[in-house]
């Protein structure tokens, strides 16, 4: 794609998004639009920053490394949220570069979260993910068990959680799942809810994402293989 495709595609999913949350009575800028970068270098980044775009997201830590200090540098108000799962020896990296963490996921990554955020005197704000499929392959917490490990998160690591993500099943409907998704959210006190991708990011936004990742909308499709975080 060009960078004229992915502003065409930028500003499309601008205005899907503002007509999905009007269609539900929701101000346009009640939803965050997540674009997800990952795999793409600054060439395709750049233009869709100068464009307006502060906040974008990554799978994978070292990747971002490579890629998103330099580019903060020069757009100190871009904020970077990782959304691809956390691997434990890369936390301290993660607490470093990102702003906030959305696939908190079990309880040896909240713990090193929160022992890095004391060490660096840093406040990524956080996420927990949730297996709304309950599939084997994919991360995430169960929701049966959601409440309760936001609970733990708070009261045994110190840690604020804000807000709950999902990515449902491929091949199923992703109505049940954001539904599912809002309901626990309600159970855990919290607000946000990252929830949506391209192939379903409306139904999100009239579900009540506050936030929605869109990757190949975007930038492209790619060749994404197992990687379901798209």
């Amino acid at each position: 794609m060009t960078m004229t495709d992915h502003l065409t595609g930028y500003h499309d999913v601008q205005e899907r998004i503002a007509k999905a949350a009007a269609s539900v009575g929701r101000p346009a800028d009640t939803v965050t639009l997540v674009a997800v970068s990952k795999t793409h270098g600054e060439e395709a980044i750049l233009p869709v920053i100068e464009a307006g775009q502060r906040v974008f997201g990554e799978n994978k830590v070292q990747e971002s490394q490579g890629k998103w200090p330099a580019l903060k540098e020069r757009f100190p108000d871009i904020e970077l949220r990782l959304i691809g799962p956390l691997q434990s020896n890369k936390t301290a990296d993660a607490v470093a570069l990102f702003d906030v963490i959305e696939s908190v996921d079990r309880e040896k990554i909240a713990r090193e979260i929160g022992k890095e955020m004391k060490k660096q005197g840093r406040a990524p704000r956080l996420y927990v993910q949730v297996n709304t499929g309950e599939e084997p392959q994919k991360a995430g917490i169960m929701p049966t068990e959601a409440v309760a490990f936001v609970e733990r998160c708070r009261a045994e690591h110190g840690l604020s959680i804000e807000g709950l993500m999902c990515i449902p099943p491929a091949e199923e409907n992703p109505g049940p799942h954001f539904a599912l998704l809002r309901k626990l959210a309600g159970e855990a006190g919290v607000e946000k809810l990252s929830m949506g991708m391209s192939g379903d990011f409306e139904a999100a936004v009239e579900m009540g994402a506050t936030s929605v990742r869109v990757g190949s909308a975007i930038f492209g499709a790619r060749d994404y293989g197992a990687d379901p975080a798209r």
